[in-house]
């Protein structure tokens, strides 16, 4: 797995793999939990636009990582979810606590 991290100012956007299994999620979650424990990290972008397949380790990660931001005031976004992807969102009910975008929201409107 390449290195799927990226930060702008305080966004960390999260480019998923395209298979986010339990061993990916695993991975994910370490080196998320570790830069939101050292950087100034108010919103979590989870990029789905390279995604096939993902299953409720996925669902868990998320979950997690909205549970840790939210303690710090913040927000996670889910952006370019294929249908299979959105599906799982939905009925997982992730979608009832995080925003489902086609899109990246232009800088300052995730706030």
């Amino acid at each position: 797995m390449e290195h799927p991290f990226t930060i702008a100012g305080t966004e960390l956007v999260i480019q998923v793999p395209k298979e986010l299994d339990h061993h990916n999620a695993e991975r994910i979650r370490r080196e998320a939990d570790r830069l939101l424990g050292e950087r100034n990290i108010r919103s979590i972008v989870f990029d789905f636009g390279r995604t096939g397949f993902m299953d409720s380790s996925g669902v868990g990660l998320i979950m997690g990582r909205y549970k840790t931001i939210r303690c710090l005031g913040g927000k996670v976004t889910a952006i370019r979810a294929n249908e299979q992807v959105r599906r799982i969102l939905t009925l997982s009910g992730v979608y009832k606590v995080i925003d489902i975008c086609e899109e990246e929201p232009k800088r300052g409107e995730m706030r």
